[in-house]
């Protein structure tokens, strides 16, 4: 299932230079939906030749749809095998709110894609002045995943931690657990939003996202760390269960293939977490049980602590899982599953 990534924040944050870092990495096959509230979708020029399929919303903002019908159809035509797509990337407008974006995806009946991730890009100079301007903190934080306080090099040096941690505080004064990312640029690793698959493109694959990286002044972005733990014999589901509900600090993603002790035996499952998003699934059937692994992605993260917390999670299971757990089990997969994303309940209305 293709990871479906989110750009929302205000006009001028610096989403489409975000969108153009996150598609000069060599090696991915993106798509992209674009979401220009004007009637000629001008961003759509800014990324010609970097991207592998596209499509594009006109004439309006994402969550401004009477219900998700028509970004389901975007996202099930991006989301065909033949595309072989590794990411999807909706570039919403800058009217578009996080938290009726999230609502769309949640009620969302496109098949072949699951959540990866909402990320706010905000403008660390005019944020105070713009968008949190209320007595309370605003609540569009609630439904990020990732927020990316941008523009950051434009604030004298001597203020820009004080700037930082005020914004920064905030924003977890109604979310706790968001990751927030301090950028100059845009400058983020992708690695953060999803997996990269080489650090050279294939030859003839993106010869155009080859022929456009040089024009693109390149800021350093902090590189992201990763920690992986073998899962060598199966684990408790719920050791593994409480690891995803309870990441450890800093860990922004949770992936991998693991194997879990069940009532039938031994079964291997398909790990994403994003954020506090968490996707269960069969293993797929081309992976080798061999590579079978937990991965933790994110932004200093203190590779010790941890190492420990995976290699925790993945202790082999001594005896039978309780019922409990096994529910548990049951419960994410069935909430992960393609039929309870197409779910009985009517699509949201009115964004």
């Amino acid at each position: 299932m293709i990871p479906v990534i989110v750009l929302t924040g205000y006009l001028g944050a610096g989403k489409t230079s975000l969108l153009n870092r996150l598609l000069t990495r060599p090696g991915t096959r993106v798509g992209v939906i674009i979401n220009d509230i004007g009637k000629v979708n001008v961003d759509t020029g800014l990324i010609t030749g970097q991207i592998d399929a596209a499509e594009s919303i006109a004439g309006g903002c994402v969550c401004c749809l009477s219900d998700s019908s028509g970004l389901d159809e975007l996202l099930e035509k991006l989301g065909q095998p033949k595309l072989r797509l590794d990411a999807i990337i909706v570039e919403a407008s800058g009217a578009a709110d996080p938290i009726n974006v999230d609502r769309l995806l949640r009620f969302g009946k496109a098949h072949g894609v699951r959540f990866g991730g909402i990320i706010d890009v905000i403008d660390a100079v005019e944020h105070e002045h713009t968008v949190d301007t209320a007595a309370m903190a605003p609540a569009r934080f609630n439904a990020t995943s990732m927020v990316v306080v941008n523009k950051l090099d434009r604030i004298a040096p001597e203020h820009r931690d004080a700037v930082l941690d005020r914004i920064s505080g905030r924003i977890r004064d109604v979310n706790p657990h968001v990751a927030i990312i301090p950028a100059s640029h845009a400058a983020i690793d992708p690695e953060l939003v999803f997996d990269i698959a080489l650090d050279e493109d294939p030859i003839d694959e993106l010869p155009l996202a080859a022929a456009s990286r040089p024009h693109h002044v390149h800021e350093h972005a902090p590189h992201a760390n990763a920690v992986t733990v073998r899962c060598l014999e199966p684990a408790d589901p719920g050791a593994v269960l409480d690891l995803l509900e309870n990441p450890p600090a800093a860990a922004y993603r949770l992936k991998g293939h693991v194997k879990l002790r069940t009532a039938d035996g031994t079964q291997r499952f398909l790990v994403n977490m994003v954020g506090r998003q968490i996707h269960f699934a069969q293993a797929t059937p081309h992976s080798d049980p061999a590579d079978d692994a937990l991965v933790a992605v994110g932004m200093g993260l203190d590779e010790t602590v941890v190492g420990e917390a995976l290699a925790a999670a993945l202790e082999p299971a001594r005896e039978d899982p309780s019922p409990r757990n096994l529910t548990r089990l049951e419960r994410r997969l069935i909430l992960s599953s393609d039929a309870a994303d197409a779910a009985d309940e009517p699509a949201a209305e009115g964004f």
